[in-house]
């Protein structure tokens, strides 16, 4: 068995077991859970570096070969998911330092469950890790209590439990049909035209689970209805890495069942397209940074599902770059919107100004993710836009690249009201001074949501701006440095067009 690729469960899981440990101990359990970070950053660059060849790497659980055992699968995609959740996570626990030991439990229980899917091999465990991550990502949510926060928590509950129950339906009805839950053997049933018709209508539902996990159009109303409640911090871990398991799921399965375009391709394109305008528009109707970063989220993912939709390889590699582009950038955004919101002593964009003055750093760190997510050149989602847009093109698909132009102009409006209304404009009233954290009663949790959250720490420790600097450096670099990204993202799109050695790996024996 290769312990390598257990190594991005079993990170988190041992961390997390430790953290209950040392839990008594504030410094010991902070201590302990930026080394799980680190120990799981470390295991995703290894495993890209492995991957980077072409080698899927395989564990079977047990000794079980597949499918009657667990089967755990390493490729070229699933090793930059984990790297960049890696990443994210250590971001995230540097940011709460000055929080509890149930934050930094909670959140290595989320990056076990995010890293068992990008993992596994088999639906039935892909469920398991969905349910390992809704679990924690519903504590993170209600985390520090108040109204507000756990009636974001039920929102985020509500349609997030449906999923999983349809998830669970269409697992039960697929095994049923075709008697494997195996990945590989189900593709393998499907591209030789021997699956039934019910296993089709499974894998629609299981496409549904996919699709609210993903905040795809319709059934995205969940996400911008919780995601400005929970501390920053935990909002950006759940920007960068959430919706990001349900797009990694759609490539995955639809690239593996259907190989060529067809019905289901049509399907995810119409749904793209509106999920891009939805959520943009939904944008320009909010006046809380983090409502604004919310439906930007929902509107990114559009953009993801294209690149899968049109199913070509430079869409597909396309998709591939915008997934880790975005993972980086969106997170960021979160962090540089929870630090201005606690500067300003309000996250309403009307009560905010007076930033650029005060902290031009800030200014400077919100630019970068900012204008990346906007498109602008020569920053990472420039590149990933102009490729998906290009290849949408190349299929003549004119309106669909019209839809995700279009976006990317909003999107860049929707920046330019934050920057305008948090930096430039004059600050109301007196505001705070910077280096001292704001004192707000019962911050986002308890109030109106006007107000932000209240902090302990100096806003001038190195935890608080470490991780949104080391953010905006990736961003620039993957920008600057576009063409190995770029060639890694295209090569995991050439594995994922021909995934006959993911096939080999899996299932020794499995032929064409």
């Amino acid at each position: 068995m290769n312990t390598l690729v257990v190594a991005p469960v079993l990170v988190p899981l041992a961390t997390l077991v430790l953290g209950v440990w040392v839990r008594a101990r504030p410094g010991w359990s902070a201590a302990l859970s930026v080394l799980g970070a680190v120990a799981l950053t470390a295991v995703g660059v290894r495993l890209v570096a492995l991957a980077a060849g072409g080698t899927v790497l395989v564990a079977q659980m047990g000794g079980w070969p597949a499918p009657f055992g667990i089967t755990l699968a390493v490729d070229r995609l699933s090793a930059a998911m984990v790297a960049v959740t890696g990443i994210i996570g250590l971001a995230t626990v540097l940011q709460g330092l000055g929080r509890g030991g149930d934050f930094h439990l909670l959140v290595h229980g989320l990056l076990a469950g995010v890293s068992g899917a990008f993992v596994t091999a088999d639906v039935f465990n892909l469920y398991v890790w969905f349910e390992v991550l809704l679990m924690a990502s519903f504590a993170l949510m209600a985390l520090g209590g108040g109204r507000r926060r756990l009636a974001g928590a039920l929102n985020y509950m509500v349609l997030n439990l449906l999923a999983a129950f349809v998830f669970l339906l269409a697992a039960g009805l697929l095994y049923g049909t075709t008697g494997t839950l195996n990945l590989a053997e189900l593709a393998l049933l499907f591209r030789q035209g021997q699956a039934p018709g019910s296993a089709t209508v499974a894998v629609a539902l299981l496409l549904f689970g996919f699709a609210a996990k993903a905040a795809l159009f319709p059934v995205f109303g969940w996400l911008p209805a919780s995601y400005h409640v929970p501390w920053p911090a935990v909002s950006a871990l759940f920007a960068g890495l959430l919706t990001k398991v349900g797009v990694y799921a759609l490539i995955r399965v639809v690239t593996l069942l259907w190989p060529e375009p067809g019905p289901v391709h049509h399907v995810l394109l119409w749904i793209a397209c509106a999920t891009m305008l939805v959520g943009v528009l939904g944008a320009a109707a909010q006046n809380e940074v983090r409502r604004v970063l919310s439906f930007h989220i929902v509107s990114q993912v559009g953009y993801m599902v294209l690149g899968l939709a049109v199913g070509t390889p430079l869409a597909i590699a396309g998709a591939v770059f915008y997934v880790i582009h975005h993972i980086l950038v969106k997170a960021n955004l979160f962090f540089v919107g929870g630090l201005a919101a606690r500067l300003a002593g309000s996250e309403r964009l009307p009560a905010m100004g007076g930033l650029y003055e005060r902290a031009p750093a800030l200014a400077l760190l919100f630019a970068v993710p900012a204008l990346s997510l906007a498109g602008m050149p020569p920053l990472s989602g420039f590149w990933a836009k102009l490729f998906l847009v290009k290849a949408t093109l190349d299929q003549g698909l004119w309106w669909a690249a019209a839809a995700a132009l279009l976006t990317g102009l909003f999107t860049l409006l929707s920046m330019a009201k934050i920057w305008n209304e948090a930096f430039l404009k004059p600050q109301p009233g007196e505001g705070v001074e910077f280096g001292s954290p704001p004192s707000l009663p019962g911050g986002s949790a308890a109030g109106t949501g006007a107000s932000a959250p209240a902090e302990s720490r100096p806003l001038g420790a190195l935890p608080v701006w470490g991780p949104m600097a080391a953010l905006a450096l990736l961003t620039l670099l993957i920008g600057l440095g576009a063409g190995p990204v770029l060639d890694y993202a295209a090569a995991a799109a050439q594995q994922l067009a021909e995934p006959w050695a993911y096939f080999q790996a899996v299932v020794p024996g499995a032929g064409r």
